[in-house]
Formats: C-alpha cells, sequence, structure tokens
C-alpha cells in the first residue's frame, strides 16, 4: 500500500486499535484473544494489520510500563481517565515512544481523531494537551526543532 491508501489503512487500524484497547479494559480479554477476535472482523481486512497486530502486541505488553509514563503528563490517575481517552493515551504513547518513524505531529493528530469519533464531546482537547507534553518530553529533538 501506499500514499493514501496506505494511510487510510493504519487510521483504521488504529480506530481497531481503540476498540480492542477498549474490550480489554471493560472485559479484561488478553491479548491472544483480543487478535483472535478482532482478525474475524471484517473490518480487519481493510487496515494495516501489520501496524495493528504489531501495535496491539506491544502496546499490551507494555501496558503498565505505557500507563506509568501517561501518569506523568496527565492531570489524574490513570485509572480514573475515560476508557477511550485511557486507549487513545496508551495509542499515542506507544507511537511517540516506539514508533519514531510516524512524526509526533501526526501521531497527536490521528488521537485527537480518535478522540473526536469514539470519545466525550471535549475529550479530544484533553488528548491534545496531553500528547502535546507527552511529545515535548518523548520526542525533545523533534519538537524542538523548527519546521
Amino acid at each position: 500500500m501506499t500514499g493514501n491508501k496506505a494511510g487510510g489503512a493504519r487510521t483504521r487500524a488504529r480506530e481497531l486499535l481503540v476498540q480492542a484497547l477498549y474490550q480489554k479494559q471493560i472485559a479484561g480479554h488478553d491479548k491472544s484473544e483480543l487478535l483472535s477476535q478482532f482478525r474475524e472482523q471484517v473490518a480487519y481486512e481493510r487496515v494495516d494489520q501489520v501496524f495493528f497486530d504489531d501495535s496491539l502486541k506491544a502496546i499490551v505488553d507494555s501496558q503498565e510500563r505505557l500507563e506509568n509514563e501517561i501518569g506523568e503528563f496527565v492531570d489524574r490517575p490513570v485509572q480514573q481517565l475515560d476508557p477511550i481517552e485511557r486507549a487513545v493515551l496508551l495509542i499515542g504513547t506507544y507511537e511517540l515512544e516506539a514508533r519514531i518513524d510516524i512524526p509526533y505531529r501526526v501521531v497527536i493528530n490521528e488521537c485527537v481523531n480518535l478522540a473526536r469519533r469514539f470519545g466525550a464531546v471535549d475529550g479530544h482537547k484533553y488528548i491534545n494537551a496531553c500528547l502535546d507534553v507527552a511529545a515535548t518530553s518523548l520526542r525533545k529533538t523533534e519538537t524542538q526543532t523548527p519546521r
């Protein structure tokens, strides 16, 4: 996949990631159960499957560490976050830390859009503010480089 098709497939993968991470929080499903369930969905055929699989595995495997990281730039305990906000922040924090091939502005924009689509009315503003702080910490060189 190239160009817009690849970007669209990756955006759709992030949408499925929000759903999978939400389901993990609510139902307590483990990584293998989530992968199995989401691979069976028709929507899975239209996503960047490698990105989805790799991201879900990495986020679930390092969720505690990622939540500790998130705790450094949110204004309340991570456990008190709305499940959608928590899922989006897990995705954003993972991408800021581990996916340096994705510019931090793209990470923030994609996460804001996820919050707009799935979250509360003004949740995207909270996500934007939190990930802006996270990017400044996790991507110092990139955020300090003039455009």
